[in-house]
């Protein structure tokens, strides 16, 4: 399962999700479904618009966790 951590970089950036929606140029229910993590893909695109606006890698809001432990 790949968790999306995105809470966590706009709390470091100190960015709020209407800002982030706005600069990456997605709607905020595009945000909120990656950020509740109910995604069930994201462009590279896209991820590469949320990591410029970031300024963080992927890994830094992608994690992936084994849903078998």
């Amino acid at each position: 399962m790949i968790i999306v951590n995105l809470d966590e970089m706009l709390e470091k950036r100190n960015m709020s999700v209407t800002e982030l929606s706005e600069r990456v140029g997605i709607t905020m229910a595009n945000i909120s479904i990656l950020k509740n993590n109910k995604a069930k893909a994201i462009r590279f695109t896209t991820l590469e618009a949320i990591c410029k606006v970031l300024e963080c890698q992927p890994g830094d809001i992608l994690e992936f966790v084994d849903d078998e432990e």
